[in-house]
């Protein structure tokens, strides 16, 4: 059946409510890498419970509903479906324990024609479940490549933040180790994809690839270093397209360019001369 538009806009998903420790909040900090050097204080304050603080990018992790794509009634191919864009506003910084509570939406379904696949665009604001403060919007998209051609919308598309022409002012990079898809699954997805190299070759990769959501992290963390002076509450808002695979143990290479507090970013792997983060934009405060 094709994709049913109305049925996923009107659609009112149960409320995740989820609970979460400074053990999950240093296991995702760790996930990303941070802590690997342990006398870096920059580092240490993700990993360690004196001071302990939520790294920004954890909100994508929590309160994330699952199954949604497999519903009977949505009708989506959702085998051939693949996270391609992701958003997040920080409206508070994340405490280092909570009891948090969202409701996920699909905004919108963009119907890119026949054989062209279709855009659904997800969000959910997540609130403190206590005093209902809201947190964090993450919202995102989610491309469904066997889903076009269904007779919807062809717009309005939520473009891509343009980077400027030219050299990048900033070249960042950090080094990951091989074993981060492994440790980055206990944040919460476990596809074998990033686990298992007979399943991550049978999907066309040599080996099994990084999560999307983790080399977004590890760029955010270059970005927070060099633009906010290792100080997190000051990232408000950071968008990126997943553009290629990341695979554990390579170095990511981010080039920026700063004006005034937006930042525009991309993300590659030299060594394979592969975009693996497209049309990034961050704002710092100062």
């Amino acid at each position: 059946m094709p994709i049913n538009r109305d049925f996923l806009i009107n659609w009112e998903m149960e409320p995740v409510v989820q609970r979460y420790t400074d053990k999950d909040t240093m296991l995702f900090a760790l996930s990303l890498g941070l802590g690997m050097d342990p006398e870096d204080p920059k580092q240490l304050q993700y990993v360690y419970e004196e001071g302990l603080k939520a790294f920004p990018t954890m909100p994508v992790v929590l309160c994330s509903p699952q199954g949604w794509a497999v519903h009977p009634e949505a009708g989506l191919n959702y085998r051939m479906m693949v996270h391609s864009e992701q958003r997040l506003k920080i409206h508070q910084p994340l405490p280092p324990t909570g009891t948090l509570r969202a409701v996920t939406q699909v905004d919108e379904v963009i119907d890119k024609g026949e054989g062209r696949g279709a855009l659904l665009y997800l969000s959910r604001d997540i609130h403190d479940d206590e005093s209902g403060e809201l947190l964090a919007t993450v919202s995102g998209t989610a491309f469904a490549r066997a889903d076009g051609g269904f007779g919807g919308p062809s717009g309005p598309m939520i473009e891509p933040h343009p980077l400027p022409e030219g050299a990048a002012e900033y070249r960042l990079e950090a080094t990951t180790s091989p074993q981060m898809a492994l440790l980055y699954r206990l944040n919460g997805d476990r596809n074998p994809i990033h686990a298992s190299p007979e399943i991550a070759r049978s999907a066309k990769f040599p080996r099994p690839i990084l999560h999307g959501l983790a080399t977004y992290g590890v760029a955010a963390n270059l970005l927070i270093n060099e633009f906010a002076d290792g100080n997190p509450a000051r990232l408000k808002e950071y968008n990126a397209r997943f553009s290629a695979p990341f695979f554990p143990g390579e170095t990511l290479t981010v080039e920026a360019w700063k004006q005034d507090n937006e930042i525009s970013f991309r993300a590659f792997v030299a060594e394979r001369d592969a975009v693996v983060l497209n049309n990034g934009y961050a704002v710092v405060t100062s």
